[in-house]
């Protein structure tokens, strides 16, 4: 018989089931999905990412060539308030996620944008957020969760945030290299099995211990509920779940509903991003494009991560990410991209998050 899954508390907020709903942006996790996964007990969590195309971008002041234009759009505050105006209609005042990536372009604005929203607790990846707490300093009751993926950076960030704000993070996210979208490693080491999920969990929760018992949540591949009671034995204090999303009628980008029936494993492949991290994501839409040679041509607009240098680091790898994520939210299947775990191949239904969520916790 399985055990009882038992509330997490991240911080001054305590959610009923120690699963966080991965932040998947453009438009994956947004009201709709979020909303729900905190209505049933776990964390939903909005990603910050390309809230300027939120409901066809009529919430956005600026728009170019259908496209939300430069980084105050394509990272629009006045959409980000209503998602977490709509999610909260949801999910009411149950704890409520944003996930913001590091290697955007004001990144320090989008926080404080998010935490002004109503967020309760920010994730954090791609990159070390060594200065996070810099940007929350008005909001102390919003929990801040970085994510890492090795105890080298869990304790970079622990000793500069310790001599810096005097404080710690209130939890950790460890993603191991099955994720959907941007990973923490060098391409060839997601391959390794020292990297693997399984093998950081166990020596990233000693190092947790050692700043404070900060807790830990597992991330990167977690299907099932056997998956969640693996990483609990391993010393993970939760889990973050994606993919596993794509699969419910929730999900804000409703093209993943027929896309992902169809996926077959060799489908879900590692490809370079002008973020500067490998991704992994369904080798369809874009992708396609790039293999056939005629990939869309390349003009920044929305000015989305410091790392892609306005387009440049685009134009080396054949396509825009802000433009090709917002296609694929829009439901381009010929020039979207789409983001998925290295398990995404098995979802064979569409279902609901509560039956998801029922699912995982067996009530």
């Amino acid at each position: 018989m399985k055990k009882v899954l038992k509330p997490l508390t991240i911080g001054k907020h305590t959610i009923s089931y120690p699963i966080f709903q991965g932040g998947m942006g453009v438009g994956i996790s947004w009201d709709e999905l979020a909303g729900n996964v905190s209505k049933q007990g776990a964390l939903g969590i909005i990603s910050a990412v390309g809230t300027g195309y939120y409901k066809k971008m009529q919430f956005t002041d600026r728009i170019i060539n259908s496209k939300p234009f430069e980084a105050l759009n394509f990272y629009s505050k006045h959409a980000l308030n209503e998602i977490f105006k709509n999610a909260r209609k949801i999910c009411g005042d149950r704890p409520l996620g944003a996930n913001i990536l590091y290697a955007i372009n004001e990144y320090g604005r989008v926080v404080r944008d998010a935490c002004e929203a109503g967020a309760n607790i920010i994730v954090t990846g791609a990159g070390l957020p060594l200065n996070m707490p810099e940007f929350t300093k008005n909001f102390p009751d919003v929990a801040l969760v970085p994510i890492v993926s090795s105890v080298r950076a869990l304790r970079v960030i622990c000793k500069k945030w310790g001599d810096r704000y005097k404080r710690l993070p209130d939890a950790i996210v460890v993603e191991g290299p099955l994720s959907g979208g941007h990973q923490g490693f060098k391409y060839e080491d997601c391959f390794k099995p020292e990297f693997q999920l399984e093998h950081l969990v166990p020596e990233i929760v000693e190092e947790a211990k050692a700043w404070g018992d900060i807790p830990t949540i597992a991330a990167g591949g977690i299907w099932d509920r056997n998956d969640i009671d693996n990483m609990l034995s391993l010393g993970a204090s939760g889990v973050q779940m994606a993919t596993r999303f794509l699969g419910t009628f929730e999900c804000d980008a409703k093209a993943y509903q027929k896309l992902m029936l169809h996926v077959k494993q060799e489908d879900i492949v590692l490809v370079k991003s002008p973020v500067g991290y490998p991704a992994r994501a369904v080798s369809t839409g874009v992708l396609s494009r790039l293999r056939e040679g005629n990939a869309p041509r390349i003009k920044c607009i929305s000015n989305c991560v410091s790392p892609c240098h306005r387009g440049e680091e685009a134009k080396k790898v054949g396509y825009c990410i802000a433009d090709s994520l917002g296609k694929g939210h829009m439901g381009d299947l010929r020039e979207g991209l789409y983001f998925s775990g290295a398990n995404g191949y098995r979802i064979d239904k569409i279902i609901s998050v509560k039956e998801l969520i029922d699912e995982l916790t067996q009530r």
